[in-house]
Formats: C-alpha cells, structure tokens, sequence
C-alpha cells in the first residue's frame, strides 16, 4: 500500500506529539527557545527517548527498519553508496492529526542543495511498518512544537528521510555528497538511529556566514540535532569502517519541517 492509498491513517497510529509530562514539557520548550535564540539545538537521547516514550533499548527494535531502505541512484552517481526511503506528511498546527501526503519526486528549491538544486529525484516510498511506528508520529510532533518558535505557520510539510550511508573497506561513505548545504526549509533535524563499525560522521552546523558554530558526532542512539534551517547551514563529515575487515554503516533519520 502506497501513500496515497493510505491517505486518511495519521503517521504512528496517533496524534504524535511529545508526551504530556512537566518534565517532557519543559524540555521540548527548552529545546525551542534555543534553536530560536541560537539557530541550532542538540539533544541527548535519555531526554528525547522520554520526550517520545522510547525506551533505550528499542532503538536497536527500530533500527530494522533501515534493513529495509532502497539504493539512491542519485547519490551513487557520485561514488556514494547510500540507501534512502522518503515520505512526506501534513502536520496542522492545531490538533487534527498527522496526515501522509501522496507519494511525489524530490525537488530541493534553488539556494539550498548545490548538487541537486530543482533536480526531481524518484525514490521509493516508506513502508507500511515504518508509517506505523510509533516513534515516528511521536517525533514529527514535537519537531512541530519546535518549529512553532521559528514560524507561526498553521500547517507544516513534513519531509521524512530514512538514509544509510554505507562506508566499505578501503573507501569512504559521504552523509552529504553535496558539502555544506541548506534543505530549503524553516526545521531541520538529524536522529542517530544506528552506527556500525564506523569512525567519522562529524556533523557540522555553520552560520549564515559560513562560520563554524557547531561541531558533534552522533554517536549514541536517539542523539537529536535540530537547526533553523534559514539561519544556518549544515554538513557531515565522510564515515569509514573501524575495523577494515568489513563494511560499516551510518543510520539516520531526517525530518525537515516547512510552513506550507
């Protein structure tokens, strides 16, 4: 079943959304307040695994749906062995549920995405399993609540990316072909869901400047960098095996969020 057929389920079986506890409350507040005042926001997975009700140990249950993406073409013409799924979904500002939209090509708009700027990009859709989890609708709605301190937009297009990026003995995975880049959103944010046998993957956030204001590596699972994607640009440094006795890889999920 496409997204299109499946059109009048809501994302992860519910209204997504953190949860409704004081302290979830306040972190997810915490969160917006500074990704409004600095641009950029970093969050540690024992505070987004409570935020979302995901218990430490079921990132690894989640991370099987990676086993599942597809090979970008794309990225492969590059040199880059990558493995992607997309999705997009409408998140209205009050309540109402969030809603998958029709499966369509990829176009990132111009001043964002030097390599692939206005270039239609077809790739395969989610799968049933990874619409329904419950992670997913959890987390679409609190990057809304983040997002509501950067725009007061009444409805969001919710762009959903499930990326592998392999890095084989001898060589190199690149996260971001493309180098320092844009998304050409207002919301941009980058889970960790998985690291095997890789070094490398420093993420980096940049001011409008191109000035160096944030540089980490996504190391533990549930790990949540959010960036305002207007002020700032972002990029990912190449993975290589640890061990050159075998392939390694890289599993992240980005959700970008922007006002339609």
């Amino acid at each position: 079943m496409d997204e299109a057929d499946d059109s009048g389920r809501r994302a992860g079986g519910g209204s997504g959304g953190p949860r409704g506890d004081e302290e979830v409350r306040a972190a997810v507040a915490e969160a917006r307040r500074v990704v409004a005042a600095r641009g950029w926001y970093l969050m540690a997975p024992a505070v987004l695994s409570r935020c979302l009700g995901v218990a430490a140990a079921e990132w690894a249950r989640i991370d099987r749906h990676w086993e599942e993406l597809a090979a970008d073409p794309y990225a492969a013409e590059t040199g880059t062995s990558r493995l992607r799924r997309y999705g997009q979904f409408l998140l209205p500002r009050r309540g109402g549920g969030i809603m998958p939209l029709p499966h369509e090509v990829f176009v990132q708009p111009d001043r964002s995405n030097p390599l692939y700027v206005d270039v239609e990009r077809r790739f395969e859709p989610l799968t049933g399993a990874f619409r329904a989890e419950p992670m997913l609708g959890a987390l679409i709605g609190l990057l809304g609540e983040v997002a509501a301190g950067l725009d007061d937009a009444e409805e969001w297009i919710v762009r959903v990316h499930p990326f592998r990026v392999v890095a084989r003995p001898g060589g190199l995975g690149q996260p971001t072909p493309e180098g320092r880049h844009k998304d050409g959103v207002t919301l941009v944010s980058s889970l960790l869901v998985g690291r095997r046998n890789v070094t490398g993957g420093r993420s980096t956030v940049y001011d409008a400047e191109g000035r160096e204001v944030e540089a980490t590596t996504l190391s533990e699972p549930g790990t949540l960098l959010l960036s305002d994607d207007r002020a700032t640009w972002h990029a990912v440094s190449p993975v290589r095996p640890e061990d050159d006795g075998g392939p390694g890889h890289r599993d992240v999920l980005v959700v970008t969020l922007a006002a339609r």
